[in-house]
């Protein structure tokens, strides 16, 4: 095959698409050529730690969001890599959420195995994408960061994998430019112990606030607000947790919030979400859509109906991850090696606006996972990728949801069966509020 295909990103999305590749190429078939650009020195994206916030040391921005002791705010038993367990990684069935060190690992050992590791050029992060309707065919210009050298590659397909929680939405509030504190977004959390003793204002009401939260009242933080603009997360929290209306204004170290009342503060830790954000694609190339379930303007979530040579992976809103990328892997590789077919703009458009409207018509979070690990399920009943229960990891889902409800502080203590292996994983040998070391050898002391 002389096809040449771009991977746009060495994380979990772009580390499915290189095994789905090399899944098949194991199977005996001719695959294309792969080149994967990824601009940081090692694979797993947001998986893969810095302390470096802001700008790394090439001026490049900092990609990472991940902090230490981050462990899985999910069931490890609803992102389990179908053709890699985690029994086969670890020799043995772990605990239902682990750290981010145990999850990097699993996530290595998957690509370590398939050896595609030369099929990526690091600290090389892509420019500028262009497509010529001419010839059909992509330029993608690239800078070799080492080298400090740009040059230009001709691609038959692109595909982007470069994530959409690494560029900020950081909103401005009244007040800010004279806070006598720290003001940071969640992108550049890195270490709860620095907010140890303090007062800490977070605002939003995302996943990163729920855990930032947590992981600052582990740590000893003196106590935490959370400032929410529509609806109050409403869990069990501790003594010294608030939730309350949004922020209006800050005076000195004092917050003012939209029912009147005030609280001092030592810092603000903005929990505001993230930007689906190309800087390296033209108008006619880039994606454009809200963080759900159903993005624009891409047909089955990943083709782009304007150009359906451009393929997009992991764009969605997410309940689940590494397995759902798998699956959009597998089956955008079909369609490059003309497996799969690819319908009409029309149809394309129409499936586009159908995914939206299935969406608009979920009335709660059960209905939203169920309709993800649905999508799952559509997407690899095309494909060789191996067939699991995805009722089960929603399952697990569910049990997940359950748990937070009765104490946000303990769910992570409770256990799940494996939908890939079938085998119970055991109950973490310390509460997660006592367990301070987030080490991968302390984590596997099972």
């Amino acid at each position: 095959m002389t096809k040449r295909v771009a991977v746009i990103g060495a994380g979990p999305s772009g580390l499915a698409q290189l095994r789905a590749f090399q899944s098949a190429a194991q199977n005996g078939a001719a695959i294309p050529e792969i080149v994967c650009f990824e601009t940081q020195d090692d694979w797993g994206g947001l998986w893969n730690y810095t302390w470096r916030t802001g700008v790394d040391e090439y001026g490049e921005p900092v990609h990472c969001s991940m902090y230490r002791y981050l462990w899985s705010n999910g069931p490890k038993e609803g992102l389990e890599f179908a053709d890699y367990s985690f029994e086969e990684h670890f020799g043995r069935q772990i605990a239902s959420y682990p750290p981010r060190a145990v999850l990097f690992d699993y996530i290595k050992g998957r690509v370590e195995k398939a050896n595609v590791r030369d099929w990526i050029r690091f600290r090389t992060p892509v420019r500028h994408v262009s497509y010529a309707p001419d010839t059909g065919m992509f330029t993608v210009t690239a800078h070799n960061l080492a080298d400090d050298r740009e040059y230009s590659e001709e691609f038959d397909h692109v595909v982007v994998a470069s994530g959409h929680f690494s560029t900020p939405n950081a909103p401005q509030f009244d007040g800010f430019p004279t806070f006598n504190g720290r003001i940071l977004h969640a992108h550049d959390f890195r270490d709860a112990l620095e907010f140890k003793d303090q007062d800490i204002l977070i605002i939003g009401t995302s996943y990163s606030a729920e855990d930032i939260g947590s992981q600052c009242w582990k740590y000893g933080c003196k106590s935490v607000t959370v400032s929410h603009r529509t609806a109050p997360m409403g869990y069990k929290w501790p003594d010294n947790w608030q939730e309350v209306p949004l922020l209006t204004k800050v005076e000195g170290n004092t917050a003012t919030f939209k029912d009147g009342t005030t609280k001092d503060v030592d810092s603000i830790i903005l929990c505001t979400g993230y930007q689906h954000h190309f800087p390296f694609l033209p108008d006619e190339l880039r994606l454009k859509t809200a963080n759900r379930l159903a993005t624009a303007d891409l047909y089955k979530g990943v083709v782009w109906v304007n150009n359906p040579k451009l393929m997009y992976l992991g764009m969605q809103d997410q309940w689940f991850t590494f397995n759902m990328f798998d699956g959009q892997a597998w089956y955008v590789r079909d369609i490059i090696m003309g497996r799969i077919d690819v319908p009409s703009k029309d149809v394309m458009a129409k499936d586009v606006e159908d995914r939206i409207a299935a969406e608009d018509a979920i009335a709660d979070d059960y209905g939203a996972i169920k309709y993800q690990g649905d999508y799952v399920k559509e997407l690899i009943e095309d494909t060789d990728y191996p067939s699991f229960d995805l009722d089960g990891a929603c399952e697990a889902f569910y049990q997940w949801k359950k748990h937070k409800k009765q104490d946000i502080m303990t769910f992570r203590n409770n256990s799940y069966k494996s939908v890939i292996t079938g085998t119970m994983a055991p109950i973490h040998h310390t509460p997660w509020k006592d367990a301070l070391d987030d080490s991968l050898e302390s984590y596997l002391q099972n």
